[in-house]
């Protein structure tokens, strides 16, 4: 038995991120389907939602930024600017370092609507309940972001 202190063999902790993958991916596909069960409220897809949280977060960036901090190609981020754009919700203004590639940031109107959107996500994550500490999710994050570097930095073909 080992100490659940101590960090994993390496065959013991492929194992058991198995089990993370394992959770992942359901979990991704639900909130996805419960995201696009909620676009007639919002009119936003999953990408669309995707591109505007980033950009609430990090303020103005180009397509090409958001692309490589979603790992999605350049010319999905851009279809999803552009539905954003043609609801009024991202405009595209000048980039003072690259004349080609403007910056998108959010309107006002996009940002009351993606501000109503995480509002809506966290009333529902607070029915999560159960005896989850602030350690526990830490652990979550790290683990997550340590896997999520591995898949940045390892071809793993």
């Amino acid at each position: 038995m080992t100490d659940a202190a101590e960090p994993l063999a390496p065959d013991d902790l492929a194992a058991r991120l198995t089990e993370v993958f394992d959770l992942v991916g359901p979990l991704y596909r639900r909130v996805q389907r419960k995201v696009e069960q909620a676009a007639p409220l919002d009119g936003l897809s999953v990408g669309t939602r995707a591109v505007m949280v980033l950009l609430r977060e990090h303020g103005p960036m180009t397509v090409p930024q958001m692309g490589r901090a979603q790992s999605l190609s350049r010319q999905f981020v851009q279809r999803m600017v552009n539905d954003a754009a043609s609801r009024g919700l991202v405009e595209s203004i000048p980039n003072p370092a690259h004349q080609r590639s403007s910056l998108i940031r959010l309107t006002e109107a996009g940002d009351a609507a993606i501000t109503a959107v995480l509002t809506r996500e966290r009333d529902a994550l607070r029915l999560v309940g159960g005896d989850l500490t602030d350690a526990d999710v830490a652990a979550c994050v790290r683990v997550l972001t340590k896997v999520l570097e591995l898949f940045d930095d390892v071809d793993v073909n």
